[in-house]
């Protein structure tokens, strides 16, 4: 039985990353946890499929994962630690007396509590002291419905109100001005603002070197003379190629040793997270995170597809997310980038293999998964090994984000 999950990312008032809600799945079609208590546990001691390892998935953030009443009754949370989740109640749960009693006793274990997709109705007046999160879908709920809720909690300060399927910036600060804390969509990732914005030199001068490293004959002397025009950026290279991870057997002495020693595949990541990096440097770093992890796992997916250059794929996936870090539409942020046609192709929809790795990435990130089985289908991809190339992603963004948050 193969294991599949995603996470989509919850932010705060200043749109810093606050949790992650996690999305377990048995298969690509059930959904957790269609499995009984001493098969959860097993799988949790052997972290192989369940747990992996919810530090690497997670970080140093909670994870809202759903609970049903049953599971809830049969102590599935405490499966868990209290410090690292949020158990979250499914709508489709009705508020009684032995609802209550578990959400009781979950509150004196120390767990966090979120009531998910909440409908109001006055019974859930008895649950306002243990729950600390309700959720309300920001699209589906009309105003008078979210007045009547701020309006029932006002005397109970500790619940915090989320936003779910906050889609667009508008929508941001609607939810912003009526008092909400947490926000989950994906308002974040698309362009607040559609202007078009300039490229510093330093920023063009990386997105040069991308297009000379996407070349399948890089010319070396152009590569290291382009660095030699930015102090930074070699002071950059150096650094990263002075990493424990590339095992040397003599001090680096010149730019050119080290471009050979990081070599075209560890160049080519180098410079488009460098990129994105600095582009990015006004927005949720969440944004950073999400593109590095599409870089990441669209890589794995063409080497299980073994089709298509996956240095490719990986800058594919990193610059799939630049029309909302520089706040324009796609197509135009393309005529500023000097990338292979190939790659230009992919990121505005156009069919190819590129493209369906890029559709592949988005399924995992939604959890569609029933899109994501046809997609691994149409690709002729082993099922099982698309998981693990998703958690290794998920597990190097993580990774990098530290190492950029040291620098």
């Amino acid at each position: 039985m193969y294991f599949y999950a995603a996470r989509q990312p919850i932010l705060d008032r200043e749109k810093n990353l606050y949790a992650y809600e996690l999305l377990f799945r048995d298969g690509l079609e059930n959904a957790f946890p269609n499995i009984d208590g001493d098969e959860a546990t097993s799988r949790m001691i052997a972290g192989s499929q369940f747990n992996f390892g919810l530090d690497d998935f997670l970080g140093d953030r909670r994870g809202f994962i759903n609970f049903t009443l049953d599971t809830l009754i049969k102590k599935f949370p405490s499966m868990l630690p209290a410090e690292q989740i949020v158990v979250e109640i499914l709508e489709t749960v009705q508020p009684g007396k032995r609802l209550l009693a578990e959400v009781q006793e979950l509150k004196e274990h120390g767990y966090v509590v979120a009531l998910d997709d909440y409908i109001h109705q006055p019974v859930w007046r008895h649950f306002y002291p243990y729950v600390d999160i309700i959720k309300i879908d920001f699209r589906e709920t009309d105003q008078q419905t979210i007045d009547s809720v701020i309006e029932a909690i006002r005397e109970f300060p500790h619940i915090k109100l989320l936003a779910e399927k906050v889609e667009t910036n508008e929508e941001f600060q609607r939810a912003l001005a009526m008092g909400f804390h947490y926000f989950q969509g994906y308002f974040f990732s698309k362009p607040e603002v559609m202007q078009s914005k300039s490229l510093s030199p330093a920023q063009m001068t990386l997105a040069e070197l991308l297009y000379e490293t996407s070349k399948s004959e890089m010319d070396l002397s152009k590569i290291t003379g382009i660095f030699q025009r930015d102090v930074n950026l070699s002071y950059k290279l150096l650094r990263y190629s002075n990493s424990a991870i590339f095992k040397r057997r003599s001090e680096i002495e010149s730019i050119k040793q080290a471009i050979i020693v990081l070599g075209q595949l560890e160049l080519k990541k180098f410079l488009s997270v460098l990129f994105t990096a600095q582009v990015a440097s006004e927005k949720p770093a969440e944004l950073m995170r999400l593109a590095m992890t599409r870089a990441k796992f669209a890589e794995g997916i063409a080497v299980l597809h073994r089709q298509t250059d996956s240095a490719k794929a990986f800058l594919t996936g990193m610059m799939s997310l630049m029309d909302a870090i520089l706040d324009e539409p796609m197509e135009s942020v393309l005529a500023k980038l000097p990338l292979a046609k190939e790659i230009k192709d992919a990121l505005i929809g156009e069919p190819g293999a590129l493209s369906s790795y890029l559709g592949l990435v988005k399924c995992y990130e939604q959890a569609l998964w029933s899109e994501a089985k046809t997609s691994i289908a149409d690709l002729k991809l082993a099922p099982e090994d698309v998981p693990d190339k998703y958690h290794e992603a998920v597990q190097w963004a993580n990774e990098q984000m530290r190492a950029l948050g040291d620098e």
